[in-house]
Protein backbone atom coordinates (compact mmCIF):
# COMPACT_ATOMS: atom_id res chain seq x y z
CA UNK A 1 0.00 0.00 0.00
CA UNK A 2 2.62 2.54 1.01
CA UNK A 3 4.65 1.64 -2.28
CA UNK A 4 1.65 2.28 -4.21
CA UNK A 5 1.08 5.77 -2.64
CA UNK A 6 4.70 6.31 -3.10
CA UNK A 7 4.22 5.37 -6.95
CA UNK A 8 1.19 7.43 -7.24
CA UNK A 9 3.10 10.87 -5.52
CA UNK A 10 6.30 10.36 -7.43
CA UNK A 11 4.16 10.05 -10.52
CA UNK A 12 2.20 12.93 -10.06
CA UNK A 13 5.27 15.24 -8.81
CA UNK A 14 6.55 14.30 -12.20
CA UNK A 15 3.39 15.22 -14.19
CA UNK A 16 3.53 18.59 -12.20
CA UNK A 17 7.17 19.27 -13.29
CA UNK A 18 6.18 18.46 -16.93
CA UNK A 19 3.50 20.91 -16.70
CA UNK A 20 6.31 23.54 -15.30
CA UNK A 21 8.66 23.45 -17.78
CA UNK A 22 6.39 23.12 -20.83
CA UNK A 23 5.62 26.72 -21.22
CA UNK A 24 8.94 27.48 -21.38
CA UNK A 25 9.98 24.64 -23.77
CA UNK A 26 7.32 25.50 -26.05
CA UNK A 27 8.38 29.33 -26.18
CA UNK A 28 11.86 28.22 -26.39
CA UNK A 29 11.09 25.92 -29.64
CA UNK A 30 9.06 28.46 -31.47
CA UNK A 31 10.18 31.58 -30.69
CA UNK A 32 14.12 30.45 -30.83
CA UNK A 33 14.38 26.57 -32.44
CA UNK A 34 11.90 27.12 -34.99
CA UNK A 35 13.54 30.75 -36.42
CA UNK A 36 17.38 29.26 -35.73
CA UNK A 37 16.19 25.94 -38.00
CA UNK A 38 14.88 28.42 -40.57
CA UNK A 39 18.24 30.14 -40.85
CA UNK A 40 19.32 26.23 -40.90
CA UNK A 41 17.75 25.55 -43.80
CA UNK A 42 17.86 28.76 -45.67
CA UNK A 43 21.77 28.24 -45.41
CA UNK A 44 21.52 25.03 -47.85
CA UNK A 45 19.15 27.21 -49.90
CA UNK A 46 19.81 27.41 -53.98
CA UNK A 47 17.01 29.64 -54.74
CA UNK A 48 16.93 32.66 -53.06
CA UNK A 49 17.76 35.78 -54.84
CA UNK A 50 19.97 33.89 -57.39
CA UNK A 51 23.30 33.58 -55.15
CA UNK A 52 23.27 30.03 -54.94
CA UNK A 53 23.78 28.06 -51.50
CA UNK A 54 25.50 30.58 -48.59
CA UNK A 55 27.53 28.11 -47.32
CA UNK A 56 29.10 27.14 -50.36
CA UNK A 57 29.89 30.49 -51.03
CA UNK A 58 31.16 30.88 -47.56
CA UNK A 59 33.81 29.06 -48.00
CA UNK A 60 34.81 30.15 -51.69
CA UNK A 61 36.37 33.40 -51.21
CA UNK A 62 38.89 34.48 -48.35
CA UNK A 63 36.45 37.47 -47.67
CA UNK A 64 34.53 35.87 -44.86
CA UNK A 65 37.06 34.20 -43.53
CA UNK A 66 38.84 37.29 -42.80
CA UNK A 67 35.82 38.72 -41.27
CA UNK A 68 35.98 35.51 -38.71
CA UNK A 69 39.25 36.33 -38.12
CA UNK A 70 38.70 40.11 -37.33
CA UNK A 71 35.80 39.11 -35.30
CA UNK A 72 37.77 36.60 -33.09
CA UNK A 73 41.35 38.61 -32.81
CA UNK A 74 39.05 42.07 -31.68
CA UNK A 75 37.03 39.95 -29.37
CA UNK A 76 40.52 38.55 -27.72
CA UNK A 77 41.92 42.03 -27.20
CA UNK A 78 38.68 43.71 -26.26
CA UNK A 79 38.54 40.98 -23.49
CA UNK A 80 42.49 41.32 -22.49
CA UNK A 81 42.40 44.85 -22.54
CA UNK A 82 38.92 44.92 -20.24
CA UNK A 83 41.03 42.30 -17.97
CA UNK A 84 43.87 44.98 -17.68
CA UNK A 85 41.32 47.67 -16.79
CA UNK A 86 39.07 46.16 -14.89
CA UNK A 87 41.64 44.10 -12.43
CA UNK A 88 43.04 46.79 -10.34
CA UNK A 89 39.23 47.48 -9.56
CA UNK A 90 38.33 44.70 -8.24
CA UNK A 91 41.34 44.51 -6.06
CA UNK A 92 39.99 47.79 -4.55
CA UNK A 93 36.60 46.40 -3.74
CA UNK A 94 37.77 43.40 -2.64
CA UNK A 95 40.10 44.23 0.25
CA UNK A 96 39.36 47.93 0.96
CA UNK A 97 36.59 49.91 2.65
CA UNK A 98 36.54 53.57 2.14
CA UNK A 99 33.58 55.83 1.85
CA UNK A 100 30.80 55.44 -0.85
CA UNK A 101 32.09 52.33 -1.76
CA UNK A 102 28.43 50.84 -2.58
CA UNK A 103 27.72 53.83 -4.29
CA UNK A 104 30.73 53.38 -6.46
CA UNK A 105 29.93 50.11 -6.89
CA UNK A 106 26.39 50.71 -8.05
CA UNK A 107 27.09 53.31 -10.49
CA UNK A 108 30.12 50.93 -12.10
CA UNK A 109 27.36 48.86 -13.41
CA UNK A 110 24.98 51.41 -15.59
CA UNK A 111 27.85 51.01 -18.38
CA UNK A 112 26.68 47.11 -18.59
CA UNK A 113 22.93 48.04 -18.61
CA UNK A 114 23.32 50.90 -21.27
CA UNK A 115 21.53 50.52 -24.90
CA UNK A 116 24.58 50.00 -27.16
CA UNK A 117 23.04 52.83 -29.25
CA UNK A 118 23.82 55.40 -26.23
CA UNK A 119 27.60 53.83 -25.79
CA UNK A 120 28.39 54.43 -29.15
CA UNK A 121 26.86 58.10 -29.08
CA UNK A 122 28.33 58.47 -26.01
CA UNK A 123 31.89 57.84 -27.88
CA UNK A 124 31.47 59.44 -30.35
CA UNK A 125 30.51 63.02 -28.24
CA UNK A 126 33.68 62.32 -26.08
CA UNK A 127 35.88 60.90 -29.18
CA UNK A 128 34.85 61.77 -32.33
CA UNK A 129 36.27 64.05 -34.97
CA UNK A 130 33.66 67.23 -33.32
CA UNK A 131 33.83 65.36 -30.01
CA UNK A 132 34.52 67.31 -26.70
CA UNK A 133 37.98 66.27 -26.73
CA UNK A 134 38.84 67.40 -30.15
CA UNK A 135 37.48 70.48 -30.25
CA UNK A 136 38.65 71.17 -26.14
CA UNK A 137 42.42 70.64 -28.27
CA UNK A 138 41.74 72.43 -31.61
CA UNK A 139 40.42 75.35 -29.71
CA UNK A 140 43.87 75.53 -26.58
CA UNK A 141 46.18 74.91 -29.34
CA UNK A 142 44.71 76.77 -32.42
CA UNK A 143 44.80 73.47 -34.41
CA UNK A 144 42.66 73.26 -37.89
CA UNK A 145 41.90 69.80 -37.43
CA UNK A 146 41.32 67.45 -34.81
CA UNK A 147 44.49 65.88 -33.43
CA UNK A 148 42.93 62.75 -32.41
CA UNK A 149 41.54 60.67 -35.44
CA UNK A 150 40.40 56.78 -34.53
CA UNK A 151 36.54 57.74 -36.29
CA UNK A 152 35.83 54.38 -38.23
CA UNK A 153 38.96 52.57 -36.82
CA UNK A 154 39.14 49.33 -34.63
CA UNK A 155 40.38 51.24 -31.46
CA UNK A 156 37.30 53.02 -31.23
CA UNK A 157 35.12 50.55 -30.10
CA UNK A 158 37.56 49.00 -28.42
CA UNK A 159 37.50 51.68 -26.10
CA UNK A 160 33.36 51.30 -26.11
CA UNK A 161 33.78 47.50 -25.55
CA UNK A 162 35.93 48.15 -22.62
CA UNK A 163 33.53 50.74 -21.56
CA UNK A 164 30.77 48.59 -21.41
CA UNK A 165 32.18 44.74 -19.67
CA UNK A 166 34.27 46.48 -17.29
CA UNK A 167 31.25 46.08 -14.41
CA UNK A 168 31.21 42.21 -16.08
CA UNK A 169 34.89 41.45 -14.57
CA UNK A 170 34.56 43.99 -11.67
CA UNK A 171 31.50 42.17 -10.35
CA UNK A 172 32.46 38.99 -10.75
CA UNK A 173 36.31 38.32 -10.13
CA UNK A 174 35.81 41.27 -7.54
CA UNK A 175 32.86 39.27 -5.72
CA UNK A 176 35.06 36.01 -6.20
CA UNK A 177 37.95 37.95 -4.84
CA UNK A 178 35.97 39.53 -1.41
CA UNK A 179 34.99 35.70 -0.53
CA UNK A 180 38.43 34.41 -0.85
CA UNK A 181 39.48 33.72 3.18
CA UNK A 182 41.18 36.66 4.70
CA UNK A 183 44.00 34.95 6.23
CA UNK A 184 45.62 33.77 3.46
CA UNK A 185 48.34 36.60 2.78
CA UNK A 186 49.20 37.19 6.59
CA UNK A 187 50.01 33.65 6.69
CA UNK A 188 52.04 33.23 3.37
CA UNK A 189 54.11 36.23 4.80
CA UNK A 190 54.54 34.48 8.27
CA UNK A 191 56.40 31.70 6.13
CA UNK A 192 58.59 34.32 4.48
CA UNK A 193 56.32 34.97 1.04
CA UNK A 194 56.93 38.11 -0.68
CA UNK A 195 53.71 40.12 -1.80
CA UNK A 196 54.60 38.99 -5.48
CA UNK A 197 54.81 35.21 -4.64
CA UNK A 198 51.58 35.39 -2.28
CA UNK A 199 49.73 36.50 -5.67
CA UNK A 200 50.98 34.51 -8.31
CA UNK A 201 51.55 31.18 -6.13
CA UNK A 202 47.70 31.48 -3.65
CA UNK A 203 45.74 34.52 -5.13
CA UNK A 204 46.05 34.10 -8.55
CA UNK A 205 45.32 30.22 -8.66
CA UNK A 206 42.35 30.62 -6.54
CA UNK A 207 41.09 33.34 -8.97
CA UNK A 208 41.86 31.74 -12.13
CA UNK A 209 38.22 30.33 -12.34
CA UNK A 210 36.52 33.49 -11.54
CA UNK A 211 38.81 35.58 -14.12
CA UNK A 212 38.63 32.59 -17.02
CA UNK A 213 34.07 32.59 -16.36
CA UNK A 214 34.72 36.36 -16.62
CA UNK A 215 36.88 36.69 -19.60
CA UNK A 216 34.48 33.84 -21.81
CA UNK A 217 31.56 36.45 -20.93
CA UNK A 218 33.30 39.03 -22.14
CA UNK A 219 34.66 37.18 -24.80
CA UNK A 220 30.89 36.24 -25.84
CA UNK A 221 30.02 40.15 -25.45
CA UNK A 222 32.31 40.92 -28.21
CA UNK A 223 32.24 38.67 -30.34
CA UNK A 224 28.60 39.81 -30.72
CA UNK A 225 28.69 42.86 -30.52
CA UNK A 226 26.45 45.00 -33.23
CA UNK A 227 25.44 48.47 -32.56
CA UNK A 228 28.75 49.85 -31.05
CA UNK A 229 31.05 48.57 -34.30
CA UNK A 230 28.31 49.34 -37.02
CA UNK A 231 28.01 53.01 -35.40
CA UNK A 232 31.60 53.62 -34.60
CA UNK A 233 33.44 51.21 -36.76
CA UNK A 234 32.11 52.29 -39.96
CA UNK A 235 31.90 50.17 -43.19
CA UNK A 236 35.27 49.18 -43.25
CA UNK A 237 35.18 47.11 -40.35
CA UNK A 238 32.89 44.37 -40.39
CA UNK A 239 32.28 41.68 -37.58
CA UNK A 240 30.14 38.79 -37.82
CA UNK A 241 27.13 40.13 -36.62
CA UNK A 242 27.03 43.44 -38.89
CA UNK A 243 28.15 41.20 -42.02
CA UNK A 244 24.52 39.31 -41.32
CA UNK A 245 22.66 42.75 -41.05
CA UNK A 246 24.55 43.87 -44.32
CA UNK A 247 24.00 40.91 -46.25
CA UNK A 248 20.31 40.72 -44.95
CA UNK A 249 19.11 44.39 -45.12
CA UNK A 250 21.60 45.84 -47.55
CA UNK A 251 22.35 43.26 -50.20
CA UNK A 252 19.11 41.21 -48.94
CA UNK A 253 21.14 38.11 -49.68
CA UNK A 254 19.72 35.90 -47.41
CA UNK A 255 21.39 32.73 -47.97
CA UNK A 256 24.86 34.23 -47.57
CA UNK A 257 23.23 35.90 -44.02
CA UNK A 258 21.71 32.57 -43.17
CA UNK A 259 25.10 30.88 -43.69
CA UNK A 260 27.15 33.48 -41.46
CA UNK A 261 24.38 32.97 -38.89
CA UNK A 262 24.98 29.24 -38.65
CA UNK A 263 28.62 30.39 -38.71
CA UNK A 264 27.79 32.35 -35.54
CA UNK A 265 25.68 30.35 -33.73
CA UNK A 266 27.87 27.18 -33.96
CA UNK A 267 31.12 29.55 -32.52
CA UNK A 268 28.72 31.20 -29.54
CA UNK A 269 27.06 27.37 -28.54
CA UNK A 270 30.35 25.82 -28.02
CA UNK A 271 31.36 29.11 -25.36
CA UNK A 272 28.61 29.31 -24.10
CA UNK A 273 28.10 25.73 -23.14
CA UNK A 274 31.20 25.57 -22.17
CA UNK A 275 30.74 28.62 -19.48
CA UNK A 276 27.60 26.86 -18.03
CA UNK A 277 29.98 23.75 -17.38
CA UNK A 278 32.38 25.90 -16.14
CA UNK A 279 30.52 27.71 -14.08
CA UNK A 280 28.57 24.73 -12.19
CA UNK A 281 31.86 23.31 -11.59
CA UNK A 282 33.59 26.22 -10.20
CA UNK A 283 30.26 27.70 -8.13
CA UNK A 284 31.39 31.12 -10.25
CA UNK A 285 28.34 33.29 -11.04
CA UNK A 286 27.25 35.41 -13.84
CA UNK A 287 26.18 38.18 -11.67
CA UNK A 288 26.59 37.84 -8.35
CA UNK A 289 26.85 40.12 -5.64
CA UNK A 290 29.70 42.25 -4.39
CA UNK A 291 29.98 41.28 -0.88
CA UNK A 292 30.46 44.35 1.73
CA UNK A 293 32.75 42.50 3.74
CA UNK A 294 35.06 43.97 5.85
CA UNK A 295 38.34 45.24 4.42
CA UNK A 296 41.01 47.12 5.17
CA UNK A 297 41.09 50.59 5.80
CA UNK A 298 42.33 53.43 3.38
CA UNK A 299 44.70 55.01 6.42
CA UNK A 300 48.52 54.56 4.57
CA UNK A 301 50.10 56.56 1.87
CA UNK A 302 50.20 54.00 -0.40
CA UNK A 303 46.94 52.37 0.12
CA UNK A 304 45.33 56.08 -0.37
CA UNK A 305 47.55 56.38 -3.76
CA UNK A 306 46.35 53.03 -4.76
CA UNK A 307 42.83 53.33 -4.31
CA UNK A 308 42.49 56.94 -5.61
CA UNK A 309 44.39 56.55 -8.44
CA UNK A 310 41.86 53.14 -9.18
CA UNK A 311 38.75 55.22 -8.87
CA UNK A 312 40.07 58.02 -10.47
CA UNK A 313 41.37 56.39 -13.97
CA UNK A 314 37.47 54.10 -13.34
CA UNK A 315 35.90 57.52 -12.94
CA UNK A 316 37.55 58.47 -16.70
CA UNK A 317 37.15 55.41 -18.10
CA UNK A 318 33.40 55.10 -17.01
CA UNK A 319 32.14 58.42 -16.11
CA UNK A 320 33.82 60.48 -19.06
CA UNK A 321 31.75 59.80 -21.91
CA UNK A 322 28.33 59.68 -20.13
CA UNK A 323 29.39 63.13 -18.70
CA UNK A 324 30.47 63.91 -22.75
CA UNK A 325 26.65 62.51 -23.84
CA UNK A 326 25.30 65.01 -21.68
CA UNK A 327 27.29 67.80 -22.37
CA UNK A 328 26.61 67.20 -26.15
CA UNK A 329 23.14 67.21 -25.60
CA UNK A 330 22.87 70.93 -24.19
CA UNK A 331 25.92 72.63 -26.29
CA UNK A 332 25.63 74.09 -29.97
CA UNK A 333 28.52 76.38 -30.85
CA UNK A 334 30.59 77.16 -27.27
CA UNK A 335 26.85 78.15 -25.79
CA UNK A 336 24.50 76.05 -23.44
CA UNK A 337 20.90 75.79 -25.52
CA UNK A 338 17.61 73.34 -25.59
CA UNK A 339 17.09 73.51 -28.91
CA UNK A 340 18.12 69.73 -29.57
CA UNK A 341 15.65 68.86 -26.71
CA UNK A 342 13.17 71.06 -28.42
CA UNK A 343 13.46 70.13 -31.82
CA UNK A 344 12.56 66.90 -30.92
CA UNK A 345 8.98 68.11 -29.89
CA UNK A 346 8.14 69.46 -34.17
CA UNK A 347 9.66 68.55 -37.28
CA UNK A 348 9.27 71.68 -39.77
CA UNK A 349 11.05 70.12 -42.38
CA UNK A 350 9.25 67.42 -42.38
CA UNK A 351 11.87 65.25 -42.12
CA UNK A 352 11.28 61.23 -43.05
CA UNK A 353 13.22 60.27 -40.08
CA UNK A 354 11.89 62.19 -37.48
CA UNK A 355 10.57 60.25 -34.61
CA UNK A 356 8.47 62.00 -32.10
CA UNK A 357 10.15 61.45 -28.97
CA UNK A 358 7.18 60.48 -27.03
CA UNK A 359 6.15 58.17 -29.21
CA UNK A 360 9.56 55.89 -29.20
CA UNK A 361 9.91 56.41 -25.34
CA UNK A 362 6.04 54.52 -24.74
CA UNK A 363 6.81 52.24 -28.02
CA UNK A 364 10.16 51.01 -25.47
CA UNK A 365 8.00 51.16 -22.19
CA UNK A 366 5.26 49.41 -24.02
CA UNK A 367 7.77 46.31 -25.24
CA UNK A 368 9.86 46.39 -22.12
CA UNK A 369 6.59 46.16 -19.89
CA UNK A 370 5.81 43.24 -21.94
CA UNK A 371 8.75 41.61 -22.10
CA UNK A 372 9.79 42.05 -18.50
CA UNK A 373 6.28 40.33 -17.94
CA UNK A 374 6.79 37.44 -20.41
CA UNK A 375 10.50 36.42 -19.34
CA UNK A 376 9.46 36.82 -15.75
CA UNK A 377 6.87 34.52 -15.91
CA UNK A 378 8.87 32.11 -18.09
CA UNK A 379 11.64 31.96 -16.12
CA UNK A 380 10.31 31.80 -12.54
CA UNK A 381 8.82 28.44 -14.41
CA UNK A 382 12.30 27.53 -15.67
CA UNK A 383 14.65 28.28 -12.53
CA UNK A 384 11.46 26.05 -10.36
CA UNK A 385 11.91 23.35 -12.69
CA UNK A 386 15.96 23.66 -12.75
CA UNK A 387 15.71 23.23 -8.47
CA UNK A 388 14.32 20.22 -8.42
CA UNK A 389 15.63 18.63 -11.61
CA UNK A 390 17.51 15.28 -11.09
CA UNK A 391 18.62 12.48 -12.91
CA UNK A 392 21.46 12.02 -15.99
CA UNK A 393 19.81 14.76 -17.85
CA UNK A 394 19.86 17.47 -14.95
CA UNK A 395 23.12 19.06 -16.33
CA UNK A 396 21.60 19.90 -19.70
CA UNK A 397 18.53 21.51 -18.92
CA UNK A 398 20.74 24.67 -17.55
CA UNK A 399 22.70 25.36 -20.75
CA UNK A 400 19.75 24.51 -22.86
CA UNK A 401 18.05 27.79 -21.27
CA UNK A 402 21.03 29.86 -21.99
CA UNK A 403 21.66 29.05 -25.43
CA UNK A 404 19.78 32.48 -26.35
CA UNK A 405 22.27 34.61 -24.64
CA UNK A 406 25.26 32.79 -26.77
CA UNK A 407 22.92 34.07 -29.61
CA UNK A 408 23.75 37.27 -31.32
CA UNK A 409 20.29 39.76 -31.46
CA UNK A 410 20.91 39.92 -35.21
CA UNK A 411 20.58 36.18 -35.73
CA UNK A 412 17.42 36.02 -33.33
CA UNK A 413 15.77 39.19 -35.43
CA UNK A 414 16.94 37.63 -38.74
CA UNK A 415 15.39 33.89 -37.70
CA UNK A 416 12.08 36.07 -36.59
CA UNK A 417 11.32 37.25 -39.97
CA UNK A 418 12.56 34.24 -41.58
CA UNK A 419 10.31 32.06 -39.59
CA UNK A 420 7.16 34.21 -38.62
CA UNK A 421 6.47 35.50 -41.76
CA UNK A 422 3.85 33.24 -42.84
CA UNK A 423 1.09 30.95 -41.57
CA UNK A 424 0.25 29.56 -39.25
CA UNK A 425 2.66 31.96 -37.17
CA UNK A 426 2.59 34.87 -39.10
CA UNK A 427 3.16 37.55 -36.56
CA UNK A 428 5.73 39.76 -38.83
CA UNK A 429 2.90 43.01 -38.58
CA UNK A 430 2.42 41.92 -34.66
CA UNK A 431 3.28 44.54 -31.88
CA UNK A 432 4.17 41.54 -29.43
CA UNK A 433 6.87 40.87 -32.00
CA UNK A 434 9.70 43.08 -30.60
CA UNK A 435 8.41 42.10 -26.81
CA UNK A 436 8.79 38.33 -27.51
CA UNK A 437 12.30 38.81 -29.36
CA UNK A 438 13.50 41.12 -25.86
CA UNK A 439 12.21 38.28 -24.18
CA UNK A 440 13.87 35.61 -25.21
CA UNK A 441 17.05 37.63 -24.51
CA UNK A 442 16.11 38.26 -20.69
CA UNK A 443 14.99 35.23 -20.03
CA UNK A 444 18.12 33.56 -19.53
CA UNK A 445 18.92 36.76 -17.09
CA UNK A 446 15.80 36.48 -15.07
CA UNK A 447 16.94 32.85 -14.68
CA UNK A 448 20.52 33.60 -13.41
CA UNK A 449 18.76 35.88 -10.90
CA UNK A 450 16.02 34.00 -9.67
CA UNK A 451 17.75 30.36 -9.87
CA UNK A 452 20.51 30.94 -7.23
CA UNK A 453 17.87 32.40 -4.61
CA UNK A 454 15.78 29.68 -5.23
CA UNK A 455 19.21 27.26 -4.47
CA UNK A 456 19.84 29.10 -1.89
CA UNK A 457 16.69 29.02 0.36
CA UNK A 458 17.88 25.89 3.27
CA UNK A 459 15.47 22.83 3.45
CA UNK A 460 15.40 23.50 7.12
CA UNK A 461 12.98 25.77 6.50
CA UNK A 462 10.80 23.67 4.66
CA UNK A 463 10.79 20.56 6.93
CA UNK A 464 10.36 23.23 9.98
CA UNK A 465 7.23 24.30 8.59
CA UNK A 466 6.26 20.94 7.37
CA UNK A 467 6.43 20.07 10.69
CA UNK A 468 4.32 22.26 12.28
CA UNK A 469 1.81 21.13 9.57
CA UNK A 470 2.11 23.74 6.97
CA UNK A 471 0.93 22.53 3.51
CA UNK A 472 2.90 23.00 0.51
CA UNK A 473 0.84 26.02 -0.81
CA UNK A 474 1.63 27.77 2.84
CA UNK A 475 5.05 26.47 2.72
CA UNK A 476 5.57 28.58 -0.69
CA UNK A 477 3.41 31.42 0.93
CA UNK A 478 5.19 31.88 3.33
CA UNK A 479 8.91 30.40 3.02
CA UNK A 480 9.92 30.52 -0.56
CA UNK A 481 8.02 34.00 -1.59
CA UNK A 482 9.28 36.38 0.59
CA UNK A 483 12.87 35.39 -0.50
CA UNK A 484 12.32 34.66 -4.14
CA UNK A 485 10.07 38.27 -4.26
CA UNK A 486 13.26 40.25 -4.43
CA UNK A 487 15.20 38.16 -6.72
CA UNK A 488 11.94 38.51 -9.21
CA UNK A 489 12.26 41.88 -9.28
CA UNK A 490 16.21 41.71 -9.67
CA UNK A 491 15.05 39.49 -12.76
CA UNK A 492 12.41 41.46 -14.07
CA UNK A 493 14.25 44.95 -13.83
CA UNK A 494 17.27 43.74 -15.70
CA UNK A 495 14.94 42.14 -18.54
CA UNK A 496 13.70 45.29 -18.50
CA UNK A 497 16.37 46.93 -19.46
CA UNK A 498 17.65 45.20 -21.35
CA UNK A 499 14.80 45.58 -23.87
CA UNK A 500 14.86 49.44 -23.84
CA UNK A 501 18.54 49.39 -25.03
CA UNK A 502 18.04 46.13 -27.82
CA UNK A 503 18.79 46.78 -31.32
CA UNK A 504 20.28 43.80 -32.89
CA UNK A 505 16.96 42.24 -33.03
CA UNK A 506 14.76 45.14 -33.07
CA UNK A 507 16.20 46.73 -36.02
CA UNK A 508 14.79 43.23 -37.83
CA UNK A 509 11.54 43.09 -35.98
CA UNK A 510 9.96 46.37 -35.05
CA UNK A 511 7.51 47.72 -37.40
CA UNK A 512 8.08 51.16 -39.59
CA UNK A 513 6.14 53.06 -37.73
CA UNK A 514 6.51 51.72 -34.06
CA UNK A 515 10.28 52.49 -33.65
CA UNK A 516 12.07 52.17 -30.20
CA UNK A 517 14.61 54.59 -29.11
CA UNK A 518 17.68 52.98 -30.11
CA UNK A 519 16.17 52.66 -33.30
CA UNK A 520 15.32 56.05 -33.86
CA UNK A 521 19.30 57.37 -32.15
CA UNK A 522 20.14 55.20 -35.08
CA UNK A 523 18.15 57.10 -37.52
CA UNK A 524 19.28 60.63 -36.25
CA UNK A 525 23.07 59.57 -36.20
CA UNK A 526 23.17 58.14 -39.82
CA UNK A 527 21.88 61.56 -40.95
CA UNK A 528 24.69 64.21 -41.20
CA UNK A 529 23.77 67.95 -40.07
CA UNK A 530 24.30 69.35 -36.92
CA UNK A 531 20.70 69.31 -35.55
CA UNK A 532 20.37 65.43 -36.58
CA UNK A 533 23.60 64.83 -34.47
CA UNK A 534 22.43 67.11 -31.52
CA UNK A 535 18.68 65.32 -31.30
CA UNK A 536 20.90 61.93 -31.42
CA UNK A 537 22.28 63.09 -28.53
CA UNK A 538 19.26 64.36 -26.70
CA UNK A 539 17.43 61.22 -27.04
CA UNK A 540 20.30 59.26 -26.40
CA UNK A 541 19.59 61.32 -22.66
CA UNK A 542 16.75 60.50 -22.56
CA UNK A 543 17.35 57.05 -22.95
CA UNK A 544 20.08 56.78 -20.29
CA UNK A 545 17.92 58.43 -17.70
CA UNK A 546 15.40 56.18 -18.50
CA UNK A 547 17.49 52.82 -17.85
CA UNK A 548 19.42 54.53 -14.86
CA UNK A 549 15.67 54.77 -13.39
CA UNK A 550 15.19 51.52 -13.63
CA UNK A 551 18.84 50.41 -12.65
CA UNK A 552 19.14 51.93 -9.74
CA UNK A 553 15.82 49.84 -8.66
CA UNK A 554 17.52 47.05 -9.70
CA UNK A 555 20.43 47.99 -7.89
CA UNK A 556 18.22 48.61 -4.74
CA UNK A 557 16.66 45.13 -5.01
CA UNK A 558 20.10 43.69 -5.14
CA UNK A 559 21.30 45.50 -1.89
CA UNK A 560 18.42 43.88 0.18
CA UNK A 561 19.00 40.43 -0.67
CA UNK A 562 22.07 38.38 -1.48
CA UNK A 563 20.42 36.18 -4.32
CA UNK A 564 21.59 37.64 -7.47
Amino acid sequence: MDRGLDRHGTALKAGVRCLVIAPPLIFLGIFYFYPLASIFGLSFSTEAAGYGSGLSKLFQTGYYARVLWFTTWQAGLSTLLTLLCALPGAYVFANYDFRGKRLIQSLTAIPFVLPTMVTAAAFKSLLGGGGLVNTALMSLFGLDKAPINIDQTVWFFLLAHVFYNYTVVLRIVGGFWSRLPKDLGPAAFMLGASRFQTFFRITLPLLTPAILAASLLVFVFCFTSFGTVLILGGPRLATLEVEIYRQAVNLFNLPMAAALSLLQILFTFGLMAFYTWFERKSAVSMMPGMDVQKGRLVNQTGSRLFVGGSMAFMGILLGAPLLSLVLSSVQYEGGFTLDFFIGLMHDPTDSIIYVPPMRAIINSLSYAMAAALISLVLGGLTAGFLVNAKGRTAGLWDPLFMLPLSTSAVTLGFGFILALDEPPLNLRSSWLLPAIAHALVGLPFVIRSVLPAWRGIPHSLREAAAMLGASPWLIWRHVDWPILRRAMAVGAVFAFAISMGEFGATVFVARPQSPTLPLAIYRYLGHPGVMNYGQAMAMSVILLLTTAAGFIFLERSRNTTGSA
